[in-house]
């Protein structure tokens, strides 16, 4: 299955966060490359080399930028 990844810019509601580079638990992130798929968003974080999954509860906002 092919994703479509996109850059965009995520809040998540109080309780969910994503570790960003440094280690940290963050619950706003001001840039990712974003893929969505079924009730989840998966996430690629700048320096972190992995993607983190969130459902779609845990989402706030996702604000992609304009190509």
């Amino acid at each position: 299955m092919s994703e479509d990844w996109s850059e965009a810019a995520v809040e998540l509601n109080a309780g969910y966060t994503v570790v960003d580079a440094g280690g940290a638990s963050v619950s706003s992130v001001p840039q990712a490359l974003v893929a969505l798929q079924g009730g989840f968003a998966k996430l690629r974080l700048p320096g972190t080399g992995t993607v983190q999954v969130v459902s779609a509860p845990a989402v706030r906002l996702i604000t992609f930028r304009s190509a």
